[in-house]
């Protein structure tokens, strides 16, 4: 750890004491919380098993799924996973009423949307949208699920806001499994970065946003970086290394006099970072993580990339930022930015860090809120889990927001995994019948005051 930081480490420390004050009436403000997404629902018991579904994914239980969550609170099985698997309630309004909260209370002018795919490993291939494909967490081809998520990211935090499952060409054709997996008549095949635009569209307006980002897979395709310039969409979207650029910012080669012009030519954008100088690196200081100042370097260019169809397209910005990984190895990251030509290197360096929080909600979700702990195999049953799920992610959110408040200054940072798990162990189990043996029982939290160990950023 940098010498610099342990002042500022003493300091965190003494902000992180959690008094148990801050888990006195959680239950009450769980209910109030979940009220306006259970209004949204057209009966009163579809009110009650979605709470009772949120309670059970922010437990500590260690399959959250819907037989487990009714084993929980000593309920039939059957009912809740009537409501999530078979139940005809709409999750789209329960979405926008999220994508709205999140505006209203983290909502920036500067702030970040991310897009992120992200896989489900499944051994069948019944589920709903299943088959062999890239499995980002497995890093290979492999039988999953994949959805496409939507994260916002401010100073103020960072949260998921919605999700579309990815329907792969030969499930959209087969009508045969469409019906099976009640897939409904008005979905068709669309791209990841389709469904990109679609959620973009969708709530983009009630997102306060600068910018747009994506792992490598949304900015490999230059007609999703089109499209977005099409909405006047600034963007800083991650690209492959063997992603080809030309360099506008030097000479061409000299004219010989003889048939065309020589032009800089095409070259890989990782051969293209090692050729340039030591002194071509600007190190910037982004902000205070948990174990240290975020420090990246980077450097920039102007360039023009091939297109997907190998043609030569629009002047973009090249950027390269260099961190160290969890393992403390070096790391690089290339980017295709469209923004203003004065972006700051200090601008770009944010964007990428509140990028890589987006994609820790995903990992975050699937820890702490069930994001992937579903068995549902249709379709309305898995957007009815993931719904419920970004819901718990965002009560969570609130519940960190909130022990920050009340715990440390305005510059302070506290652990949110450490303190979500405090909350899930203060939720109670149904503790009596048949179910007994069937439930987890949580450890409450101590009356005492517990210090808040800090992780990595």
């Amino acid at each position: 750890m940098d010498r610099r930081f342990e002042p500022r480490r003493e300091a965190l420390l003494d902000e992180c004491q959690v008094s148990p004050y801050v888990f006195r009436g959680m239950l009450d403000r769980l209910e109030n919380f979940v009220e306006p997404f259970a209004s949204i629902l057209w009966r009163s018991e579809q009110s009650e098993h979605a709470l009772n579904y949120v309670s059970g994914l922010i437990s500590d239980l260690k399959r959250k799924n819907s037989e487990a969550i009714a084993y929980r609170n000593d309920q039939d099985r059957r009912r809740l996973q009537h409501f999530i698997g078979e139940s005809q309630w709409d999750h789209e309004p329960l979405m926008m009423e999220l994508a709205r909260q999140v505006g209203e209370e983290l909502g920036e002018e500067d702030g970040v949307i991310s897009f992120d795919p992200s896989a489900f490993a499944k051994k069948g291939s019944e589920s709903v949208g299943t088959q062999r494909q890239w499995c980002g967490r497995l890093g290979k081809i492999e039988n999953c699920q994949v959805g496409v998520y939507m994260g916002y990211a401010s100073s103020k935090g960072h949260v998921l806001v919605d999700t579309r499952l990815y329907l792969p060409k030969e499930w959209a054709k087969n009508r045969a499994r469409r019906k099976k997996s009640k897939v409904p008549k008005r979905i068709r095949f669309q791209t990841r970065h389709q469904l990109s635009l679609e959620m973009l569209d969708a709530k983009g307006t009630i997102l306060p946003h600068a910018w747009i980002t994506g792992d490598d897979e949304m900015g490999r395709s230059s007609a999703f970086r089109r499209d977005l310039r099409q909405r006047k969409e600034a963007y800083m979207l991650a690209v492959p290394s063997n992603t080809l650029v030309r360099d506008l910012e030097v000479d061409a080669p000299s004219y010989s006099g003889k048939g065309r012009k020589p032009v800089t030519p095409f070259v890989r954008v990782d051969r293209w970072q090692k050729a340039q100088p030591k002194n071509a690196w600007t190190r910037i200081d982004v902000r205070d993580g948990e174990k240290g100042p975020i420090v990246v370097d980077v450097l920039k260019c102007r360039v023009v990339a091939k297109t997907d169809r190998r043609r030569i397209g629009p002047e973009e910005t090249l950027v390269v930022v260099r961190s160290l990984d969890e393992q403390r190895k070096e790391k690089l990251d290339y980017y295709l930015s469209w923004s203003h030509e004065e972006t700051s290197l200090q601008e770009y360096g944010r964007v990428c860090t509140a990028h890589h929080r987006v994609e820790e909600c995903i990992k975050w979700g699937k820890s702490e809120a069930g994001l992937a702990d579903y068995q549902v195999r249709n379709w309305h049953a898995w957007h009815h889990h993931q719904t419920l799920s970004l819901i718990a992610c965002w009560f969570l959110v609130h519940e960190t927001r909130r022990g920050k408040k009340n715990n440390s200054s305005d510059d302070g940072t506290s652990n949110s995994r450490r303190h979500c798990s405090l909350v899930a162990r203060c939720l109670p189990a149904g503790q009596s019948g048949a179910n007994r043996t069937r439930t987890n029982t949580p450890t409450r939290a101590k009356p005492t005051r517990t210090l808040l160990l800090l992780e990595n950023a």
